[in-house]
């Protein structure tokens, strides 16, 4: 039962000194910082921690758990701590989902880097394990928890022990037979390989038995033509099921001799079954596979709202680490609130709050850092500016220094386009949306005008903010309402400096000095220059947008104005998303950073609808789930009728030639689902499944099986639930498993959600994520499922 960790528990020095343990410094904040003792456990799996050397001590975290591990000069709160301790010996743990990253602060350079290394190496090996690797890990890991006294044994009181944290009650006569079977030596006891053993007659799955019989002439193996069969009318492969049963039979097939011939054995079919071809998810969905040509209005965006918050809207921390979860989860829309702050440099906050506040440069820092690694595609500062002109400047010069090229501050081409450009002609860039003075066509215009030196001065670059008696460079390309040029003062001047200005330019001096006083509120026309394709403008009516806006023009909402058009005017929301951006955000009664459903504003085609990511449940797990495809890239290509802007389409009432589908799935089983409660050990789930689906009002539906009392181990339940789906380019399939509780609501075990679009029919297993999306590898359950196309309705019948 040996594994990859194992082999390099006992050879690389930076585990070995890991294993011996150290002694470091835990920091949750400035203030504090506690010593711990940190220690890898000899399974190579967990890290545990004690107050001090040889104290009581209590699991940390496991490797599975891990991420990553940064530097502590890539840590915002250790570089708070660079008075008091060298970057160089700390570093942060950083945790998959939405765990608290841990700091620590070892006592030198060298104890810090042996951790990181050590870290690191372990990290990168689990996460470079296959099917097979990992269930070796997940078996050497179970023996660990099982073997109490760690004598490298197990007793049957240690194996019933386990069984239990195995989630499964069986009788005990049952169990010390197969017990019995498994001690091979006769010692009374179960040994690495004996154990492996054990654990397959524990699990042998006697549903994918019943079903191998079925397809397989002689019981024994499935030859090339059964195996086909099966691919073509068990799994719908149809005319790729041919090369498909040679390539898989290669790839699973266990025996060299198999494989020379061209068999599966029962061994290589469970093996497909559990594995990503067997999964419900279609791998032809995983890659980049839509169009990524079209305007930026025919797709869905991941978006983000309140990006810098981690916690609450009231009292929240505010941290770079909200941009960098966002970014490396694929999101391509991220919310920048930028207030005036101390020593002329403007910070981010939730205004008006007690959150916590960051500094505005190095918000940009992190974008810059994160922007691209998990998407190539465009990235959407969506900024909401506050600030004084001296301020707005400090963000001009932070945006272009910081982001360099990667910041898009003109057209593609220079010329006035007629559409928004697509994801791929944008590639790699940084596009802001926010508040813009005149429009697209003006800038272009003044581009020709203005020389080189002014432009400069535009940017912020040379203005004598400490010199008001130098002479003052005015921007001159600005319109007001009736067309005629303005002088806009970039400066907070004296008096006397605008008595000049206004001789100058013959402006009423009046004028010019109520335009000093509101300056404090005036948008500064160097970071106006960087908004190109998305300016921000206030929604009247979609009648108003079509006669008076621009198709680079972007209007948001709240989620409550958004979903009373849904259901005033869904058919012009729809046309109206066809050609211009919308971004709708949650109620600002959520304060504690709860979620609406985005289903119901993406059956309309908003593009932009913004999620509080630091929160986990059902809206995520929805968000989740649709931007899972097209290679986790955060656009998602609309369908058809979403792209046009004389769609006829309304979700809130659907006619044809929408083509109905009918979804049938049979839930078989369920295999080592975990435990709700990890404290009771004597506690066992009672496992169901809930199939939800998400899409138009009509389609939005549930069903569930019966509970199975006692068994979150290998549960069978052998029921088919049957869905009917109006619309099936715009559903969503949630399917849940919960403990059933006579006493009160049904506790989460697991979910997966992904779009109807994705879903592959046939045999498939559905590996559950946690509530943070966090795969709870081995856990899964096994499914049918089967879609059939739905007649049209005869002329006269109802389409419901």
């Amino acid at each position: 039962m040996a594994s990859l960790i194992q082999d390099r528990l006992t050879t690389d020095q930076d585990l070995l000194q890991m294993q011996e343990g150290t002694l470091m410094r835990k920091v949750r904040s400035k203030s504090w910082k506690k010593p711990r003792y940190f220690r890898l456990q000899n399974d190579g799996m967990t890290v545990w921690h004690a107050r001090q050397a040889r104290g009581s001590e209590k699991p940390t975290f496991s490797i599975s758990d891990v991420e990553t591990v940064r530097k502590g000069h890539d840590s915002e709160l250790l570089r708070s701590l660079a008075d008091e301790f060298p970057l160089e010996q700390g570093f942060t743990i950083v945790f998959h989902g939405r765990r608290p990253n841990l700091d620590l602060i070892a006592n030198s350079v060298e104890e810090a880097q042996n951790w990181m290394r050590g870290l690191q190496l372990l990290v990168d090996l689990v996460t470079s394990m296959d099917q097979k690797e990992r269930l070796d890990q997940w078996l050497s890991d179970l023996f660990q928890r099982g073997d109490k006294n760690q004598d490298g044994r197990m007793t049957f009181e240690e194996v019933r022990r386990l069984l239990r944290l195995m989630n499964v009650e069986m009788d005990q006569e049952y169990a010390f037979g197969l017990f019995q079977e498994a001690d091979m030596s006769n010692s009374g006891t179960l040994e690495g390989e004996e154990f492996v053993y054990f654990y397959q007659a524990l699990t042998k799955r006697t549903e994918v038995h019943e079903m191998f019989e079925q397809f397989s002439d002689d019981g024994q193996k499935l030859t090339l033509l059964e195996f086909v069969d099966f691919l073509r009318e068990e799994q719908k492969e149809r005319e790729r099921a041919s090369d498909l049963a040679l390539e898989l039979i290669d790839r699973y097939e266990p025996s060299e001799s198999g494989k020379l011939r061209h068999v599966l054995s029962l061994d290589g079919f469970l093996s497909y079954l559990c594995s990503k071809d067997g999964d419900i998810f279609n791998p032809a969905c995983l890659p980049i596979y839509q169009d990524m040509t079209q305007p930026l209005t025919h797709y869905f965006i991941n978006s983000s709202h309140n990006t810098y918050l981690v916690g609450d809207q009231l009292c929240g921390q505010s941290s770079v680490e909200g941009y960098i979860r966002a970014l490396k989860r694929g999101c391509r829309c991220v919310e920048v609130d930028v207030w005036d702050g101390p020593n002329g440099e403007p910070i981010v906050y939730h205004g008006h709050t007690l959150t916590s506040r960051i500094l505005f440069k190095d918000v940009v820092a992190t974008v810059k850092q994160y922007a691209f690694q998990a998407s190539e595609y465009p990235l959407i500062l969506s900024l909401e500016n506050h600030c004084t002109w001296e301020q707005q400047l400090t963000m001009v010069r932070h945006l272009t220094e910081i982001l360099d090229d990667q910041l898009l501050s003109s057209t593609l081409d220079g010329l006035l386009p007629t559409q928004l450009p697509s994801p791929e002609q944008l590639k790699g860039k940084i596009l802001v949306k926010g508040k813009k003075l005149g429009t697209l066509e003006d800038d272009l215009e003044d581009e020709e005008e203005v020389t080189e030196p002014q432009l400069e001065r535009q940017q912020g670059t040379e203005l004598p903010l400490e010199s008001p008696s130098e002479p003052v460079t005015l921007e001159l390309s600005r319109l007001n309402k009736d067309k005629k040029k303005v002088v806009m003062c970039p400066l907070f001047c004296p008096p006397i400096c605008c008595h000049i200005v206004a001789q100058a330019s013959n402006i009423n001096l009046g004028s010019l000095l109520l335009l000093e006083q509101k300056s404090r509120s005036v948008l500064c026309p160097a970071l106006s220059d960087l908004v190109v394709y998305l300016k921000s403008v206030s929604f009247r009516s979609f009648t108003h947008s079509k006669e008076n806006y621009h198709f680079y023009e972007i209007s948001s909402f709240s989620e409550t104005k958004a979903k009373s058009l849904v259901k005033e005017a869904g058919n012009e929301f729809v046309q109206h998303n066809a050609w211009q951006l919308s971004r709708v955000y949650p109620s600002g009664l959520r304060t504690d950073s709860s979620n609406y459903n985005p289903q119901e504003l993406w059956n309309v085609g908003c593009q932009m609808v913004a999620m509080n990511m630091q929160t986990a449940g059902l809206e995520m797990d929805i968000c989740d789930g649709l931007f899972r495809q097209n290679s986790g890239c955060g656009y998602v290509l609309k369908p058809d009728f979403l792209r046009d802007i004389q769609s006829s389409f309304n979700p809130e009432k659907p006619l044809s030639p929408f083509k109905a589908q009918t979804l049938l799935v049979q839930v078989i089983s369920g295999q080592q689902l975990p435990k709700v409660n990890n404290t009771k050990e004597r506690s066992i789930v009672d496992p169901l499944v809930r199939v939800e689906i998400y899409g138009i009002r009509p389609d939005t539906t549930c069903q569930e099986t019966n509970y199975v009392e006692n068994n979150g181990f290998n549960p069978y339940w052998g029921q088919t639930l049957c869905f009917r789906v109006l619309v099936p380019e715009l559903a969503m399939l949630r399917f849940v498993v919960q403990d059933y509780d006579w006493k009160s609501r049904n506790d989460f075990i697991g979910q997966y959600t992904l779009p109807w679009t994705c879903m592959k029919q046939g045999y498939r297993h559905i590996h559950l994520l946690s509530k943070d999306g966090i795969s709870i590898h081995p856990a899964s359950i096994f499914v049918y499922i089967c879609i059939r196309e739905m007649e049209e309705p005869q002329p006269g019948e109802s389409e419901f």
